[in-house]
């Protein structure tokens, strides 16, 4: 398990209260498991979990699997302006898991050194109810930046 944020230091707004659907994604966090959706049918994988499947439209047996969280920053945003009035700034990524599916998370660090295609790895944000919000830090042994040409 990577390491955890206090609740207080949560970025951005908070995370969708657990439901039926999501409910085993939650219960994976707590246990510090990053899981995504997986559907026996097709043998896809996505993320939100959600009562179909979004390549095949299975319905039957989709459940969490559990992931690496070996992640790519595909894009990210720092908002500046919260509409509820949260602590600013923070960032917002579109992280890619190597097992395909997409992630709307926080990223931890200096916005200014994030860039598209960056290695990102997974921490942790500890949530009040127990549950934990993944979040994703550049990745220490990422290679700098290469100068253009």
């Amino acid at each position: 398990m990577s390491g955890t944020t206090g609740a207080s230091s949560l970025p951005g707004p908070p995370p969708a209260p657990a439901d039926a659907v999501t409910e085993a994604f939650w219960q994976a966090t707590r246990e510090g498991t990053l899981s995504v959706q997986h559907c026996p049918a097709c043998g896809g994988h996505q993320h939100p979990p959600r009562v179909l499947c979004v390549h095949c439209g299975g319905i039957d047996g989709l459940r969490q699997v559990p992931v690496r969280g070996a992640a790519v920053l595909d894009s990210f945003t720092t908002v500046h302006r919260a509409p509820d009035g949260r602590a600013v700034p923070y960032t917002v990524g579109r992280v890619r898991l190597a097992e395909g599916p997409v992630l709307l998370a926080p990223v931890l660090g200096d916005p200014d050194s994030f860039r598209c295609d960056q290695p990102v790895r997974l921490v942790w944000l500890s949530l009040p109810d127990g549950r934990r919000q993944p979040a994703f830090t550049p990745a220490p042994d990422a290679p700098p930046d290469e100068p253009e040409p």
